[in-house]
């Protein structure tokens, strides 16, 4: 890690450097172009009317001939006061006539008028025309018309940076540019590259605390936070990386919790399976045992109770399928708009057979033309099953279960209240819940999963189910239903 950390620091101190010495050649680069450009525009301010003076005192063209010896001698004159000028006479058209340079050093035969005619028009603008001696470049120059009796005959033509000059002053030129600048280029380099360095590992500084705090996490220190006081985005990096480790510690404490009631689950699912199986076995191995020593009356008895716990345990078993395949949310709500006061009517009628067998009274109660609900019929169907399953469980011989319908303008209510003894308080938070168990003592130990199966199928709907206490009544289990809304 310490490597990784030393090698990020350097990667970026040398990604500084290359751009230190970018810039610093671009800035040098500038600069030279800049001061040659100022050295070019300030000869040429200077020796631009060098030109018109010389046509002022010699006649280079009479008659429309060129006069050689007036010419070669103001040129030579004009050379051996400034060496480094060399001087052109062109015609109209821009051909050379003759000129005054080195000899067998100038390659062009003409020059283009467009620089000259622009010099002419503004002595004060920097203008650049071509060099005869390097086809293709350019250089200064100093320019005036030939005329006679009012008639354009040519034009003097001064190139006032030769050859030699050129090479000079770029000689004196680049050694001052290589020494100032060199100085100024690594004393820059210098200042920014110290500051830079003290900047990164500033940064990088508080990047390996901020790393530092994840590896202990990662190695089991889950109490480990990023301070606060990180600078800028660093400290935005910081507190996101808290934040994250505060859900992570959220998962593995619901990871726990759902662990420890999972296997709270299974020990009472294998408690509620062990009692129907234990009965089956021991009447088994009843008549087994006694085979044809027990009566008829007897034998019918026994099988009886065989029959009623092994529909227990084929009830338990099917409750556990469905609530985990609930729970895994492997079945979803298939919602269509019905008549929930026909539904109601259909299990009352189911029921009522099993509700005179103990003597119990079941009806519904709703008011007339209720709304057609969205919701799955088919699951809601066993919602109430469920809840008249229980309320036959816990309502006592000559009691009441009713079933009360009340209709919004948004929602269902429906309500299954029975007579029975009523929930406990300390059991009302439990008796959804089939990770919970009650007590042994209370009703409510046997309850099995139904009530933990019918919140799961109100929650697919977006509803939930509560429970309370009525007075001159049992308990009552409330929940609503969506109104259809068709369009």
């Amino acid at each position: 890690m310490v490597r990784l950390k030393n090698s990020l620091y350097w990667r970026i101190s040398l990604g500084l450097m290359l751009l230190l010495f970018s810039l610093g050649t671009g800035y040098l680069w500038i600069t030279s172009f800049t001061a040659q450009r100022f050295l070019k525009e300030q000869n040429q301010r200077l020796y631009g009317d060098i030109a018109p003076h010389m046509v002022q005192e010699v006649k280079p063209l009479v008659n429309g001939n060129v006069d050689t010896t007036a010419i070669q001698t103001i040129m030579h004159s004009m050379m051996i006061i400034n060496p480094s000028v060399e001087v052109y006479l062109l015609d109209t058209t821009g051909q050379i006539i003759t000129y005054v340079a080195p000899y067998k050093k100038v390659q062009l035969s003409e020059v283009s008028i467009a620089p000259i005619e622009a010099f002419l028009a503004d002595q004060q603008q920097f203008i650049e025309g071509d060099d005869p001696r390097h086809p293709g470049k350019e250089n200064i120059f100093s320019a005036a018309k030939i005329e006679e009796e009012g008639q354009l005959m040519g034009y003097i033509y001064i190139i006032l940076a030769s050859e030699a000059q050129t090479e000079v002053t770029s000689s004196l030129f680049g050694s001052y540019m290589l020494g100032i600048g060199a100085k100024m280029f690594f004393l820059t380099l210098l200042g920014a590259l110290l500051i830079g360095l003290l900047a990164l590992w500033l940064l990088t500084r508080n990047l390996r605390d901020l790393v530092q705090t994840v590896v202990k996490f990662r190695d089991g220190d889950y109490q480990a936070r990023v301070p606060a006081s990180m600078p800028g985005e660093l400290n935005d990096l910081g507190q996101t990386f808290n934040q994250m480790a505060d859900k992570i510690m959220e998962s593995f404490d619901k990871i726990r919790s759902i662990e420890s009631l999972r296997k709270e689950l299974i020990a009472n699912v294998s408690h509620d399976l062990r009692t129907p199986l234990s009965i089956t076995r021991g009447y088994v191995e009843t008549l087994l045992m006694k085979g044809e020593t027990i009566s008829a009356e007897q034998r019918k008895q026994y099988l009886e109770t065989i029959h009623q716990s092994s529909e227990r345990l084929s009830r338990l078993v099917s409750q556990l399928f469905e609530y985990s395949q609930l729970e895994a949310l492997q079945i979803q709500p298939n919602k269509e708009p019905f008549f929930i006061g026909e539904l109601v009517q259909d299990v009352v009628a189911r029921y009522q057979v099993l509700a005179w067998d103990k003597d119990i009274t079941l009806s519904s109660v709703g008011e007339e033309n209720l709304p057609l609900v969205h919701a799955d019929v088919a699951l809601v169907e066993r919602v109430f099953q469920n809840l008249l399953d229980n309320a036959l469980k816990f309502t006592p011989v000559g009691g009441r279960i009713t079933l009360e319908l009340k209709a919004g303008k948004e929602l269902v209510e429906i309500c299954v209240v029975d007579s029975g003894k009523g929930i406990p308080e300390s059991d009302k938070q439990l008796i959804f819940e089939r990770y919970k168990k009650a007590e042994p003592q209370s009703p409510l130990a046997a309850a099995g999963l139904g009530l933990a199966i019918v919140k799961k199928i109100l929650e697919l709907h977006q509803s939930a189910i509560k429970v309370e206490n009525r007075p001159q009544a049992g308990a009552a289990f409330l929940f609503h239903l969506p109104v259809f809304q068709a369009g």
